[in-house]
């Protein structure tokens, strides 16, 4: 086991990395009691250098996350050598958090280095449940509550929000970064070539293809929204807050006229303050 003052280092370069990225941060983060801040920075580092690792690490990534999952692995046993781990070392021993989300979310990265296109929908929802179902089943570790009942329905949650961002960025996704992640069998069934999401011109059929895909995450939502009913206080204002933000995009590319190719849907600044009013006092 590392030193207290080695942990007390760990502790600090965890803060440091998740105030760095605060604008990635949930407004829920802000309702936090101070007592589980330290662990939810700790968790919150090791997911952002994950997916760092995955998107910018310069070199083979498939190795370099290869040699990250090594040191994560020790977490459980052992002694990690980078010192962010050491911090989440301990909140795994201390919250009894299991070892599945994390390697999952680090074979989402290995995954993102492979493929760019999904062929069916089955295909990405099994990345959802590496990329975007881990993290939540990460805070419900947090608070003691990642259990049978309660994980799949934090699951639907999850995979819906990676999915509002997804239809939201679908212009942006292709053209900048080359990936598509409507199912190409979606495509194909609508009459949308692949070469015209990536060169953002929209038709009829990519109208009618994001009207079936936000409604897709719209239900998924609606599945996990009774978990509303098993959580309570920090944690039910988040997902509050996670349903209400997922929503509102869905809402904002509905407004828009269903085309995220030729402009990004926005929620306002306004609709993001709302939210948190409304999930602060129930």
């Amino acid at each position: 086991m590392s030193s207290p003052t080695k942990i007390a280092a760990g502790d600090a370069a965890c803060e440091k990395l998740a105030r760095s990225h605060y604008e990635n941060f949930t407004v829920g983060s802000w309702f936090l009691p101070k007592e589980m801040r330290r662990d939810f920075f700790a968790v919150y580092a090791f997911c952002r250098t994950t997916d760092d690792i995955g998107d910018e690490a310069s070199g083979d990534r498939l190795a370099a996350l290869d040699a990250w999952e090594k040191d994560v692995r020790k977490c459980w046993g052992g002694e990690p050598a980078e010192l962010m781990l050491v911090a989440l070392a301990r909140t795994i021993r201390e919250r009894k958090l299991r070892q599945d989300p994390f390697l999952r979310l680090i074979e989402a990265n290995r995954m993102d280095q492979r493929q760019s296109r999904w062929e069916t929908w089955d295909d990405l929802r099994l990345y959802c449940a590496h990329s975007a179902d881990p993290v939540g089943r990460m805070v419900l570790g947090l608070f003691g509550q990642d259990d049978a009942k309660r994980g799949p329905l934090s699951d639907a949650i999850c995979t819906g929000l990676q999915l509002a961002n997804h239809w939201q960025d679908v212009g942006r996704d292709a053209a900048e970064k080359g990936r598509i992640y409507l199912p190409l069998e979606d495509l194909e069934a609508h009459g949308v070539k692949e070469a015209d999401v990536v060169a953002r011109r929209t038709s009829p059929g990519f109208v009618e293809l994001m009207k079936v895909s936000v409604g897709r995450a719209r239900a998924l939502f609606d599945e996990g929204e009774p978990l509303l009913d098993l959580v309570s206080g920090t944690l039910k204002r988040d997902v509050k807050l996670f349903l209400g933000g997922g929503r509102a995009i869905l809402d904002a590319i509905e407004k828009q006229g269903w085309d995220t190719l030729v402009k990004r849907p926005k929620v306002s600044k306004k609709t993001k303050v709302w939210l948190a009013m409304k999930a602060l006092v129930g």
